[in-house]
């Protein structure tokens, strides 16, 4: 494979799944920084896997697969960074100019998907983009049952939250 035709797929991938990968990085990386980091690395990711590429699953299953797991690394090395530096988060708002339009609920629900754990968080993100059980467990790991029972009591968790966000609590 050439460069050139490499470029191309990148290209186009990036154009018609961008959606799925910024779900992927919103639920991952907090901050305006953070995101544009994390998204430059899933970029990579998937530049260099590329060529290895086979076709024996969908493009969106490969590209989610490629995207979770970064977006879990970085997580980490996130959290080990985090856990060493004063946290300057709580100002940062005032820095950054945010184009994208505040929708009070989307952001309540990206706050609480981010607050669960990175398997669960995963399913969530998969979930929500209309993967089947079996896509689910293939790109996760998982058996498709386990992944059943973790759907069902993350729907559980996040109507118990709903029902205290909705009432002010």
């Amino acid at each position: 494979m050439t460069d050139a035709e490499q470029k191309n797929i990148l290209n186009t991938w990036l154009s018609q799944y961008k959606g799925l990968i910024f779900k992927i990085v919103r639920s991952y990386a907090f901050t305006v920084m953070d995101r544009d980091d994390l998204f430059q690395e899933i970029t990579v990711q998937i530049w260099r896997s590329i060529p290895t590429f086979r076709h024996a699953c969908a493009i969106t299953t490969w590209l989610y697969r490629i995207s979770l797991n970064t977006s879990i690394r970085f997580a980490q090395k996130e959290r080990k960074r985090h856990e060493s530096q004063t946290d300057i988060d709580s100002v940062s708002h005032i820095l950054q100019d945010n184009p994208i339009p505040h929708d009070e609920k989307l952001s309540w629900l990206y706050d609480e998907i981010s607050k669960l754990n990175e398997i669960d968080r995963s399913i969530t993100l998969l979930m929500l983009e209309g993967f089947s059980y079996k896509e689910m467990a293939a790109i996760i790991g998982i058996t498709e049952t386990n992944i059943g029972v973790k759907i069902n009591r993350i729907k559980k968790h996040l109507i118990t939250k709903s029902k205290k966000y909705d009432h002010g609590i």
